[in-house]
């Protein structure tokens, strides 16, 4: 990508995140998006085939961050010290859904779209980070997706207690309940 697709590409994102922070994501139209990021509707369409597209690669990049081996620190939280325990990269994910558009996505009807996306990111990433205890006779890929939905189930709770407890105690919480099935929890 060019520095001028580059630069379309990011004014088409900031649009599509300031608008959310105006309105549902239903209620957001594609020349909504285009007008705010002043480009063409054929710009939009040859980075963003749909704005289904475009709310998945905002997950994407939120993620994208949120996962990462090497965070940098940031202004309200600092992960950035490396070789973090699975309560503290938790923790860092609550951080980023806390201080970004995530909330509103997840309280409006674009939610499935992005519960897929983040399931899927979860499924992948943990593997990496934990140990899943053997458990006779049941599949290890039932596990992951058992404690990757146990994770969003938190932060489904989290959203509608409006976030009082602080990511840290959540991680702490879910921690605690899946502690018992994970080798190195």
């Amino acid at each position: 990508m060019d520095r001028r697709q580059r630069r379309s590409r990011k004014a088409i994102m900031e649009a599509f995140i300031s608008l959310l922070e105006e309105k549902s994501y239903q209620r957001i139209t594609v020349q909504e998006i285009i007008d705010g990021a002043d480009v063409g509707r054929t710009t939009f369409y040859a980075h963003f085939p749909t704005k289904d597209d475009l709310l998945a690669e905002l997950c994407n990049d939120i993620f994208d961050h949120v996962f990462s081996e090497s965070p940098e620190k940031e202004r309200t939280h600092d992960f950035s010290a490396g070789n973090q325990t699975l309560k503290e990269h938790i923790a860092h994910i609550l951080y980023h859904i806390r201080e970004s558009s995530i909330p509103r996505i997840l309280r409006g009807e674009s939610s499935g779209i992005f519960l897929r996306c983040f399931r899927q990111r979860v499924t992948d990433w943990l593997p990496e980070r934990i140990r899943i205890g053997k458990r006779e006779g049941i599949p290890r890929p039932f596990m992951l997706h058992q404690i990757s939905s146990s994770l969003i189930a938190a932060i489904e709770w989290w959203l509608d207690e409006d976030m009082r407890t602080s990511p840290e105690v959540l991680a702490g919480y879910w921690m605690e309940m899946h502690g018992s099935h994970l080798d190195n929890g």
